[in-house]
């Protein structure tokens, strides 16, 4: 079924929010429960018009003969002037006023997609500001097609709501309607996804819905929005449940509507879910899930509803018919963790109770290693097992925005344990049961740290971020200095360098992880089942022996040497011979060379060198090799 543009209400009384413009009409809607009196103005035209307040605190005024990208402001009951809170376009900045946005005259060409099947996503996570020089929308958008040729076929885009000044890593957005005015205009990400969708690839985008950016946010102006007496982790929390609350979850309902129809998108990873909290006879995540499965049914496309979470809790993935919030998938942190801790030995913060090769022989077969909440999150129980939860709700990677960028020089897992431990962990992440995640540049094997950086104007505001990121490193104990968030450098080091991916060493890299993408795609048993195909697992430490089986009856074996050391062991699948596929120490793939045998057979004994992964399919009987 070809792609069809809908719009109904997810709110109150069928009023939306925002700036709706059709035809040379704009029907101006904004929530502001507490105003007396409310006023659009547009300050070019040097006009003024008193707006109607109808029920649930809603305020409208239509506007006829209007021409679209018409700047405006509203004015409240003490005379500040100040942008739409649901502006879709802030042309000057956070500061300056809203302005008109015809949806309508972008023409689409992605009129036969329905998305892809979750399972068979492959993500790759960006930045726009620092995947490319330039740092737009278009630049992303030339390099799709390279993404896809790759392998890839889902881009997710970290926040590109819009901030306070030119550069911010993403999590500080105060207009989530507005596509943030340095990356482009609304039409430059419509053309992103257009592009993404005639190339065959997905796109999501992160939205953050638990708190706002410090600066800039002009959304208490008019309603309750986040209250200061609901202080989160990351400042005042959403209200979600307390009193006037009903407006404010119409507003992101429709913020979730806004990006899935406007922009046609394929699904939203949301921010924190955990963090959420609401007493509400139906929690408000359940609200979200609800309208996203009404929106694919509606449509006819895969739309996906993608949770993040430091924390462990079934309750997230089970379905809402079950009493679960319903989200598609999770990010699963568990997995992050238990690859980095072991094959960089660290042990500080989040990581201090990972780093035994039990941990990611666990999070392979059971995907939590972790269960619970704050301030219950305790180590699972052997005999408590969430195995029913499918593989394919299960988003896996290395390295990711916030592993990277929440560290205190940004080092990706290249630079900390060199390239042979990033391209072992790549084939444990690109092998693995789950949908995998990419971070970007790590294809090639870029060392351009990713780090934390603001553009605010405020200087004091501007001290403050840079006190609060040495306190929160505390429990990590890293050496060194903190790099200054508000300086361009911290920015411009964080920028991605192409030119490496070109040379001899960024090429063979790419090469290796084209090829595991490749025996990602032509063979079954490693794409998502909710079994995981997993025959057996063996660990003889170091070593970590995978020994995979499809319905089909096909067999393979991950063989993976966890250590900074070469080891010898005991070729353990029975049932060979076996031959080997594909091996990351190999020259052709930036290695030092291999010391497996191209043939194996159960009891053989091998050297395996240090951090090294190997595939072995098994040979069937009518293979003439």
């Amino acid at each position: 079924m070809p792609f069809v543009s809908v719009r109904f209400s997810f709110g109150v009384k069928a009023l939306y929010v925002g700036a709706d413009f059709q035809d040379g009409t704009c029907r101006f809607i904004v929530w502001a429960p507490n105003q007396k009196r409310l006023t659009l103005v547009l300050p070019k035209e040097n006009q003024y018009f008193s707006m109607d307040k109808s029920a649930g605190g809603y305020w409208t005024t239509t506007i006829e003969g209007l021409e679209a990208d018409t700047r405006y402001l509203y004015e409240l009951d003490n005379k500040t002037q100040t942008p739409d809170p649901a502006s879709h376009y802030q042309p000057e900045g956070v500061f300056g006023a809203s302005q008109v946005i015809d949806h309508d005259v972008f023409r689409w060409s992605d009129q036969q997609w329905c998305g892809l099947d979750l399972k068979d996503l492959i993500f790759y996570e960006l930045h726009v500001g620092t995947f490319t020089q330039e740092g737009t929308l278009q630049a992303v958008q030339n390099r799709i097609k390279t993404l896809r040729e790759l392998g890839i076929n889902a881009v997710e885009l970290m926040p590109i709501m819009q901030f306070s000044g030119k550069r911010n890593w993403g999590y500080d957005s105060v207009f989530p309607f507005a596509v943030h005015n340095s990356y482009g205009e609304p039409n430059g990400l419509k053309a992103l996804v257009n592009e993404c969708h005639n190339q065959g690839v997905a796109l999501f985008v992160d939205c953050v819905y638990n708190h706002l950016g410090p600066e800039g946010s002009c959304l208490n102006n008019y309603g309750p929005y986040f209250p200061s007496t609901q202080l989160g982790r990351w400042g005042a929390s959403i209200n979600l449940d307390g009193p006037q609350s009903e407006g404010v979850r119409n507003y992101f309902l429709e913020n979730l509507f806004h990006w899935l129809n406007h922009y046609h998108l394929d699904g939203i990873r949301l921010d924190a879910v955990l963090s959420m909290h609401d007493k509400s006879p139906r929690h408000f995540l359940v609200e979200l899930n609800e309208k996203t499965h009404a929106y694919a049914k509606t449509t006819g496309r895969k739309t996906y509803l993608i949770a993040e979470s430091g924390y462990n809790i079934p309750q997230v993935l089970t379905p809402i018919d079950k009493g679960g919030f319903g989200f598609d998938a999770q990010w699963l942190d568990d997995f992050q963790h238990a690859v980095f801790a072991l094959l960089t030995g660290e042990h500080e913060g989040y990581y201090g109770d990972y780093g035994r090769i039990e941990d990611l022989a666990e999070t392979l077969t059971e995907g939590f290693v972790f269960v619970g909440d704050e301030p219950n999150y305790k180590r699972k129980r052997p005999e408590e097992s969430y195995r029913w939860l499918a593989a394919d709700q299960f988003i896996v990677f290395s390295q990711n925005h916030d592993q990277v960028g929440n560290r205190l020089l940004g080092e990706r897992l290249a630079t900390l344990a060199g390239f042979e431990a990033a391209k072992l962990s790549a084939g444990i992440v690109l092998l693995s049961p789950y949908v995998p995640l990419l971070f970007m540049g790590e294809e090639y094997g870029e060392t351009a740290p990713f780090q934390f950086f603001v553009d605010y104007q405020n200087k004091t505001l501007s001290e403050a971020v840079r006190t609060g990121r040495k306190k929160e490193f505390a429990s990590f104990h890293w050496q060194g200095e903190v790099p200054d968030p508000q300086s361009p450098q911290t920015f411009e080091q964080s920028t991605l360098n192409w030119q490496t991916r070109n040379t001899e060493q960024g090429q063979k890299i790419l090469s290796y992880y084209h090829a595991l993408i490749e025996l990602r795609r032509k063979h079954p048993l490693f794409q998502p089942q909710t079994q995981r195909q997993i025959k057996h697992l063996y660990i003889k430490k170091p070593v970590l022996f995978v020994h995979k089986q499809s319905d089909n009856a096909e067999e393979a074996g991950i063989i993976a040497n966890c250590a900074n050391t070469p080891t010898r062991y005991t070729f353990p699948f029975e049932g060979g011979p076996y031959v080997k596929v594909l091996d990351s120490a190999d020259f052709a793939y930036a290695g030092l060379g291999s010391l497996l045998p191209t043939l194996a057979n159960s009891g053989d004994t091998h050297t395996i060198g240090a951090f090294n992964l190997a595939v072995f399919l098994k040979q069937s009987q009518d293979d003439p090799s």
